[in-house]
């Protein structure tokens, strides 16, 4: 009777140390860590620029800046930036749950070429499930978001989405659904509506403020809200903090750009010219922010930003046209 009970103890002991055993193991397994240095991009950027890690293992990381102040920050994840201060060690570590590459990036505006800066995470693993891979809308929609765009009309007085609501007009729900909203440009839709026979008795400028309350019912105060911190982070030191295209790296930007091509370069796009914004869709606008600008300096946000972050952005894009 004893030597049977010893045996069920002994296979229940093994049931349970086993597991448990496993898990002491990956608490108990060591980080790998790697020290990584920071400078302004004209100088190295970060060194080394191409980490491995493999899924499910953490890899510490000791951060060092080599001259001013960075930031570091892993796109398409929602952790937090690290600052990363000169002659000081900032240490801390990251876990990834699944094989993919990573881009890693300066927080921190550190110079003209601060969008510059950044690497990779290459985290290996085995995966089940092959992610689907969706193309950007502007592929799907096929524009050519490289071509001008400018629209043959605008507006006499900013468009504005209350003055649109108090007009009582029921628009159609086609003009209201985010599909139709995202894949056409204000002017195309201007167009459309000036066409409508319910819309004689509406002046042009009362048109455009019905445009103004399409765009403002497919988004959200909580959207905008997302995309105007990430204006301000990434975008604001071109583009300008009111949208003019005249931020503080702005001039810096196009003079380099213009003495390594040899001509007077592109400046940063100007989001307050009705002319450009009103006949841009906001599928050409995503797209330019997930491709870059060829030629102009605007990188490519693509690894860097999720999908719903393009459009918080897309959609804070909006306010400097519409109120």
């Amino acid at each position: 009777m004893n030597a049977e009970r010893a045996a069920r103890w002994f296979v229940l002991g093994l049931a349970l140390g086993v597991p448990l055993a496993i898990l002491a193991v990956s608490w108990l397994r060591p980080a790998q860590t790697l020290e990584l240095h920071a400078r302004m991009a004209e100088s190295g950027g970060w060194t080394p620029d191409a980490l491995i890690v493999k899924a499910g293992e953490p890899l510490r990381l000791r951060l060092t800046s080599d001259d001013v102040l960075h930031g570091l920050a892993v796109g398409q994840t929602d952790w937090p930036a690290v600052d990363v201060f000169p002659g000081k060690v900032t240490e801390t570590t990251l876990t990834f749950d699944r094989p993919g590459t990573y881009a890693f990036y300066c927080t921190r505006w550190c110079g003209v070429n601060h969008w510059r800066m950044r690497g990779t995470i290459e985290v290996t693993g085995e995966t089940t499930v092959e992610p689907a891979i969706t193309p950007p809308l502007y592929v799907t929609l096929g524009i050519d978001i490289d071509r001008p765009h400018p629209a043959a009309t605008t507006p006499a007085r900013r468009p504005s989405a209350g003055r649109g609501a108090a007009l009582g007009v029921t628009l159609p729900m086609e003009y209201l659904t985010q599909e139709y909203y995202r894949s056409h440009a204000p002017m195309e839709v201007w167009r459309s509506l000036r066409a409508e026979p319910f819309m004689t008795s509406l002046s042009d400028d009362d048109v455009w403020d019905l445009v103004a309350f399409a765009w403002e019912s497919n988004t959200s105060p909580e959207a905008i809200g997302e995309g105007g911190k990430s204006y301000a982070a990434n975008c604001a030191a071109c583009h300008g903090e009111q949208g003019g295209g005249d931020g503080v790296m702005a001039e810096a930007l196009v003079k380099q750009l213009s003495t390594g091509m040899g001509h007077e370069a592109q400046a940063p796009a100007s989001f307050i010219d009705a002319a450009s914004m009103l006949g841009a869709s906001p599928a050409l606008l995503q797209g330019k922010i997930i491709r870059g600008g060829m030629g102009t300096g605007m990188p490519a946000w693509g690894a860097i930003f999720t999908e719903p972050q393009t459009w918080a952005l897309v959609d804070y894009l909006w306010t400097f046209q519409f109120d």
